[in-house]
């Protein structure tokens, strides 16, 4: 047999980003050394959300979840001793992509750098934000219109970038069905492809070139068949959309191109040594078949529901990958699912099902207008509720949280405070210290650079006109411009966006038939309420800070609805100050306060501290989110009534505890009922 040529590997990545650009520079090199193939780079959410690190919003946020860039002296220290030119690095950001991207040109060219020879992806997918992740900023109208002119502006200047990585990948994370997952990725590139024909600064005869930069972000779940055939599926559609609608006759600019993160949402906090298989099942489904295989694979790291990974962690996930690549024959063969009849008839069951509902989407008025009726987000509610009450009853298996559940000590996990990484509080003083320095000396020796004042006045007479903003935000780079004036000067002409929270017309999950779980902590609410001479129990559930991952907070409100409580949920981004506002107006029983990103330790003290100067101690405060244990003891220390984190699946007997934390609260007796 004559040996064929192997497949070139996929690129390798890692996503990271931490603390500080320096930090994070440090981390990049030291990837970069070990045989990653391409930079994937975080940034923290007041980065993400377009406020500077001494806004009230980024209190407990900086550094969190990557890397603070507040301005252009960040972003030349992040990329310090990096070629550029040779480089290809993924941003993860979405509101604010146009300044980033302006201040990563910046860089490049000060570095020398041919800007045309750049490489790497914006993510920018601006309509999953609205429904998953919450870092938008400005309404749908104007986001269209910084995706738009980002795209012709990189398809005249940057003809290797990609300017949008449509990102169905936060979608799986809320809820979606494969077949939502595609239907609404697609609806979002419809959406973005038909505003960029139509803005007229793209001619006709280029629009293959707008499809070719066009990259797409996926999650792969467990289920690996299911998601291999739904990338195959992803495949067949994109090449029929932009054939028929956007007639481009050049198959290789039709081409799907992808990458992916496999799914961090299946990691489980309960036997964590379990997530290494579960990711390796997850990257099989996007590296098995060649004609659907991922063009970029990062994975997560096995303690990712614990907290932040360590560089060892990442390490591991990314040796998982050179294991495939360099050790299997994988890329010796061509496509081996060619001919499956099995494959085939699920690859077509999954195109004929999202391709009816992307229709349904198109007669709505497109994307957009779904995400403003609240359609999608709806949707995405239902969904996530409809698969945690099969895990909650044990329909959907989790192994080592709903089955399997006894195990032997766990030695990568002895010591929890080493096995994951922790930022130094004192970073977020240190980043606020270096802005105010910033800001005090950007126009003086060696950067001189010019007034900032004028850049912005310049971009918002940009914004009020119809013009491409990509140069009057470049000016602001080069002007030492920080990321809140760039984004707050687009605020002011644009305003912002409180996205639908889906919660009030999400359908009822699970029936309280009689004698169910759900049935006997209804009576337990209903009980309360009387013995408290109150119609209805109330309950605020509240995300303080700029967390916008807001699918365990939807569920806990959904369930509390459910259950009989009167819920109050005003959404993300909100501060202490305004949640317990909130509580007092509305005269609440319970505060549950949600947060992913680590800023549990800053911000649940303040909304107890607020309660207390209000005289308001009878409020029981809940606690939810990923939450090491040592953090979980000090919170419950400082009168945080219950802690819940990701091993607390069972949403029903959540709710059932908050009511009892109401009536030892009000010195009421333990209720009878069992629950």
């Amino acid at each position: 047999m004559t040996e064929r040529q192997k497949d070139r590997p996929w690129l390798m990545r890692t996503y990271a980003g931490h603390s500080t650009a320096e930090a994070s520079n440090e981390l990049y090199r030291r990837n970069l050394a070990k045989g990653q193939t391409g930079l994937s780079v975080a940034f923290d959410l007041p980065t993400q959300t377009g406020y500077d690190p001494d806004h009230i919003l980024a209190r407990g946020e900086v550094g969190r979840v990557g890397v603070p860039v507040a301005h252009l002296g960040d972003m030349r220290r992040l990329f310090q001793d990096i070629p550029l030119e040779q480089m290809n690095t993924s941003m993860t950001i979405n509101a604010t992509a146009m300044w980033l991207l302006a201040l990563y040109q910046v860089v490049a060219e000060e570095q020398g750098a041919d800007i045309t020879r750049l490489q790497g992806t914006t993510q920018n997918d601006i309509v999953k934000e609205y429904l998953s992740r919450g870092t938008h900023v400005f309404p749908p109208g104007p986001s269209l219109r910084l995706t738009t002119d980002m795209i012709a502006y990189t398809v005249s200047h940057m003809p290797k970038w990609n300017p949008i990585n449509i990102c169905s990948y936060h979608l799986q994370e809320a809820g979606a069905t494969p077949v939502q997952e595609i239907a609404y990725a697609m609806s979002t590139a419809i959406a973005v492809l038909d505003a960029v024909r139509d803005s007229g600064q793209v001619p006709q005869e280029r629009m293959g070139d707008v499809v070719a930069r066009i990259s797409f972000f996926v999650n792969a779940g467990v289920r690996f068949v299911e998601e291999m055939c739904k990338m195959r599926a992803f495949g067949r559609i994109w090449d029929k959309i932009t054939r028929e609608r956007y007639g481009i006759e050049n198959p290789k600019q039709r081409r799907f191109r992808y990458g992916v993160q496999v799914n961090s949402l299946g990691l489980t906090e309960a036997q964590p040594e379990n997530n290494v298989q579960r990711i390796v099942l997850e990257m099989l489904a996007v590296t098995l078949s060649k004609d659907a295989r991922a063009r970029a694979v990062q994975l997560p790291a096995w303690n990712e529901a614990l907290g932040l990974p360590r560089p060892w962690d990442q390490q591991w996930s990314l040796r998982i990958q050179q294991v495939l690549a360099y050790e299997s024959d994988l890329l010796e063969y061509d496509d081996i699912f060619e001919g499956s009849t099995v494959i085939e008839a699920k690859v077509g069951e999954l195109v004929a099902e999202a391709l009816a509902e992307i229709e349904r989407i198109q007669e709505m008025g497109g994307a957009m207008a779904a995400v403003e009726s609240g359609y999608l987000k709806s949707q995405l509610v239902a969904s996530h509720a409809e698969r945690r009450a099969r895990i909650e009853s044990g329909q959907e298996k989790i192994v080592g949280v709903n089955i399997f559940e006894t195990t032997e000590p766990n030695p990568l996990t002895a010591d929890l405070d080493t096995a994951i990484q922790t930022v130094d509080p004192a970073v977020e003083a240190r980043v606020v210290e270096s802005l105010r320095n910033w800001r005090d000396t950007r126009y003086q020796p060696p950067f001189n650079h010019p007034r900032p004042c004028k850049a912005l006045e310049r971009l918002k007479e940009a914004a009020q006109g119809t013009g491409n903003l990509m140069e009057a935000t470049l000016e602001c780079a080069r002007a030492g411009v920080t990321t809140g004036e760039w984004a707050g000067a687009l605020r002011e002409v644009f305003g912002e966006f409180r996205a639908p929270t889906g919660v009030s017309s999400a359908p009822v999950a699970i029936a309280a038939e009689e004698g169910s779980t759900l049935a006997l902590v209804r009576r337990k609410v209903e009980l309360t309420a009387q013995e408290m001479g109150v119609g209805k129990l109330r309950f605020l559930v509240g995300k303080p800070g700029l967390d916008g991952h807001s699918n365990g907070a939807e569920q806990i409100a959904v369930r509390a609805r459910d259950a009989g409580f009167e819920v109050v949920y005003q959404g993300i981004r909100l501060t202490p100050e305004q949640i317990v506002d909130a509580a007092l107006a509305e005269d609440v029983h319970a505060v549950g306060l949600s947060i992913l990103s680590g800023s549990h330790a800053q911000l649940v003290p303040d909304v107890l501290e607020r309660l207390r100067v209000a005289g308001a101690t009878d409020i029981p405060v809940i606690a939810g989110g990923i939450i090491p244990s040592g953090d979980a003891e000090q919170l419950r220390a400082a009168g945080v009534a219950a802690v819940f984190t990701p091993k607390d699946f069972d949403i029903t007997g959540i709710i059932g505890r908050i009511v009892d934390e109401i009536r030892t609260a009000n010195k009421l007796d333990p209720l009878e009922v069992p629950a």
